[in-house]
């Protein structure tokens, strides 16, 4: 068995621990990856607080890029030295997969969350047999991880590793909600609720897609001046002003196009359908818990207005990723300045400045002898 070092969470509610796992031996349809870095995404943070129904023992990540070190006898489209972002799994047969939605797999939830192979099996155990849960099919809070070939997104061999495992989730679910989920006209208008990474991939993507209006509503004003750097055309601090105001005065009186939510706060939520003009539509894109209460014929027939469902950016992780970082090649894509890198064993501090808002995106370097 290949040894590695895994942050683990073995309660919830409690910090990471970097701990001495084992591997278990590699199945035909799996992949050896090598793990470079790796996001922090709040989805983490939930596991880590006990938020979720997972259990414990877990290894979380799940914004991790690599170089793949090893195939199973079944892999055709990876070899040794390949280098990989990944992203969820999927089972690629189903009725969603095969029209081309793999976000909305029957198979999602037992290939993401179970947190064991398709066979009950796990991955991980602990120098005395325990086995430990993985997250997303893999785990990117490990040195190494076992991968089922369908996480896995190849790179070119000049993009640096660093900087590019976020992809896999928070900007793909950013940008790809503006640009799969509600595919904007050219110079319409929009709004995004929370300037974190998911609401400025978002907002990046508004402007690559062509909307003339763009419009960030946070309560940081740090991350406001961020986000007119990267294309917002106006900001709003919700604490200061009353976005429902602004936005009208922005749009003199129309209201914006489509809006998106990051925040998951039942009145944010409602706000961004309220700023919406005729015909809008909303994207409320948080995991919360929180409900939106609207009267659906006031609210929502009469202006015909929608809420969209979006998860993962509805796209495929496999023609998204590349995509994106091509925009990021040509400048239009800047993720670069949402970043900070961290140490892995400054895991504990770099969650904590993602939950308090100081940094946007953490990477963790777990391969520090990595060069490009």
């Amino acid at each position: 068995m290949t040894k590695v070092k895994a942050a683990v969470v073995n309660s919830g509610g409690t910090d990471y621990i970097l701990e001495d796992l084992k591997l278990a031996e590699m199945q035909p349809d799996e992949v050896l990856v090598k793990i470079v870095a790796t996001g922090m995404c709040m989805s983490d943070e939930t596991i880590r607080k006990g938020g979720t129904s997972v259990a414990y023992p877990i290894v979380p990540g799940h914004e991790g890029s690599g170089i793949v070190e090893k195939v199973g006898s079944t892999v055709k489209t990876f070899k040794p030295g390949d280098q990989v972002v990944m992203s969820y799994a999927y089972c690629g047969h189903c009725p969603s997969c095969r029209k081309g939605r793999p976000a909305i797999c029957d198979d999602w939830m037992k290939l993401n969350f179970l947190g064991v192979r398709d066979d009950g099996s796990h991955t991980f155990h602990k120098e005395d047999g325990t086995p430990v849960k993985n997250f997303y099919g893999h785990s990117s809070f490990s040195t190494h991880t076992l991968v089922h070939e369908s996480n896995l997104i190849k790179v070119d061999q000049d993009v640096d590793l660093r900087l590019v495992g976020p992809l896999g989730c928070g900007f793909l679910t950013g940008s790809g909600t503006v640009i799969n989920g509600l595919k904007p006209e050219l110079r319409s208008s929009i709004a995004v609720f929370g300037t974190g990474a998911v609401g400025l991939a978002a907002m990046i993507a508004a402007k690559i897609e062509g909307c003339s209006t763009i419009i960030a509503i946070d309560i940081h004003d740090s991350r406001l001046e961020l986000a007119k750097e990267l294309g917002a055309t106006h900001t709003i601090n919700s604490k200061i002003d009353d976005p429902i105001s602004r936005v009208q005065e922005i749009t003199n009186g129309k209201g914006v196009n489509y809006s998106v939510d990051t925040t998951g706060v039942s009145a944010v939520m409602k706000t961004a359908l309220t700023v919406l003009s005729k015909g809008g539509v909303f994207a409320p894109v948080a995991i919360s818990k929180n409900s939106l209460q609207v009267i659906p014929t006031g609210e929502i027939t009469m202006a015909s207005k929608s809420i969209i469902g979006v998860i993962m950016g509805d796209g495929i992780p496999q023609l998204s990723v590349p995509q994106l970082v091509e925009f990021y090649k040509e400048g239009r894509f800047p993720i670069d300045k949402l970043v900070k890198y961290y140490k892995f064993e400054d895991i504990n501090q770099a969650a904590k400045d993602s939950v308090t808002g100081e940094v946007i995106k953490p990477i963790l370097i777990l391969d520090e002898s990595y060069s490009k």
